[in-house]
């Protein structure tokens, strides 16, 4: 089982990711990704597919023609672990 992020660390992760939001009433980060069309967003989701499953933690996520909405969590930890900082940290290097 993942540990969940507390204390120094988490403010840590949390203060090393640029535009990551907490989502309202869960122990989550959010992002909003804009791109030109659909092609390059559906490549940036692909290539985060491919690193979210090598890592096996998975994003939800939504996709709507050159819009990627991401939420991080890690259930089996009951919120923010760091895995998700890690992914997010991936996620931010290719967007």
């Amino acid at each position: 089982m993942t540990a969940r992020l507390t204390g120094k660390a988490r403010t840590t992760a949390l203060a090393s990711l640029k535009g990551w939001k907490k989502v309202f009433k869960r122990d989550a980060i959010a992002k909003s990704f804009r791109f030109t069309d659909f092609n390059q967003a559906w490549g940036f989701m692909t290539r985060v597919a491919l690193a979210a499953e090598k890592a096996d933690h998975h994003p939800e996520w939504s996709n709507v023609y050159n819009r990627v909405e991401i939420v991080l969590s890690t259930h089996d930890a009951g919120g923010l672990s760091a895995k998700d900082a890690a992914l997010a940290r991936f996620i931010d290097s290719i967007a």
